[in-house]
């Protein structure tokens, strides 16, 4: 049984940011199948379920006005952010994303929130592993401009809550909805083409959305979640090829990998202007969460071919 929020949040509902995204919206329809009452925040109307609040609030910023949501929230739950910064005043952006959450969290604090949970990112800690996993207290080092903003935001939001303020670091998460980056290789598999990949030897961490919605509960309720930066990820890790692998068997495809050496397909993504995605291909980026499975009692419970196969039957479901 999960432990209750702490008697000064009272009763009212969780309030989710970013509802209308990839994880926003299972995480409203979990809480609301729960039977908590959520006011779910979007930037423009989408389909919620009918036991959802919805609040359009356009933009976020720091103007924003949060009180008539936060006079009876017990917790909030930030999701709202760019999944990719701007071509032009990347500075700016990150600046402006900061100040948006440090204002939320300011007027949370002021208005008797209990908990406050930040979905931030592994790439605080940077872009890549050699020898040595990303543990729990390792200093940030992001390396690109989509983890700088998202250290920034967490220093922002922690300077206004906080110990009511828990951070969650999540490496790349795939499932049901799941877009990007996950379901562009769904597609790519799914195409039968041969890929190069045969050779790629890393190892990657991920984590599976169920996984992750077991985690944001968790630190909404526990009180050791309280001020704490949490890492996470599936009990498996595996190199480029063998997800592929995994992929295809999961939608019914035979694998079609090549011997491709490696520093050859370096050179070509970085030729091709996509360096950056031929290092999340290439290089290994490990998650050690061992922390976070002691101090929150928690640990992924959906195994990664499962939550694979659930991935993959949403999207042959969606394909017309």
């Amino acid at each position: 049984m999960k432990a209750a929020l702490p008697e000064s949040g009272g009763g009212g509902p969780v309030v989710v940011t970013g509802a209308g995204g990839f994880i926003g919206r299972a995480l409203v329809e979990r809480l609301v199948g729960r039977g908590t009452p959520v006011i779910a925040v979007l930037r423009q109307a989408a389909a919620l379920p009918e036991a959802a609040e919805p609040r359009v609030l356009g933009e976020l910023t720091a103007a924003t006005d949060w009180s008539p949501l936060l006079a009876r929230a017990r917790a909030v739950v930030h999701l709202a952010s760019r999944a990719h910064a701007p071509t032009r005043d990347e500075q700016r952006w990150i600046e402006s994303e900061a100040e948006a959450g440090g204002s939320l969290a300011r007027q949370a604090k002021n208005a008797g929130v209990a908990r406050l949970v930040l979905l931030s990112s592994i790439k605080v800690l940077g872009e890549r592993t050699q020898d040595l996993p990303f543990g729990a207290h390792q200093p940030p080092a992001p390396q690109e401009v989509y983890g700088m903003a998202k250290w920034r935001l967490e220093e922002a939001m922690r300077a206004a809550a906080g110990d009511a303020l828990a951070i969650l670091r999540p490496p790349l998460v795939y499932g049901p909805g799941v877009k990007a980056n996950f379901l562009a290789l769904l597609r790519l598999v799914d195409s039968g083409l041969p890929l190069p990949f045969a050779a790629i030897d890393n190892r990657r961490s991920l984590v599976f959305l169920d996984n992750l919605l077991d985690l944001i509960e968790t630190a909404l309720v526990h009180p050791a979640a309280a001020g704490g930066t949490f890492l996470l990820r599936d009990e498996e890790e595996v190199s480029t090829a063998e997800l592929v692998r995994r992929i295809a068997r999961a939608l019914g495809r035979r694998p079609r990998l090549f011997v491709c050496p490696p520093a050859l397909l370096r050179l070509a993504a970085s030729l091709a202007g996509r360096a950056g995605a031929g290092d999340r291909l290439l290089a290994s980026l490990r998650i050690d969460d061992l922390a976070t499975r002691q101090r929150l009692d928690w640990r992924p419970r959906v195994a990664l071919d499962d939550g694979l196969a659930a991935t993959a039957r949403w999207y042959r479901r969606r394909r017309p």
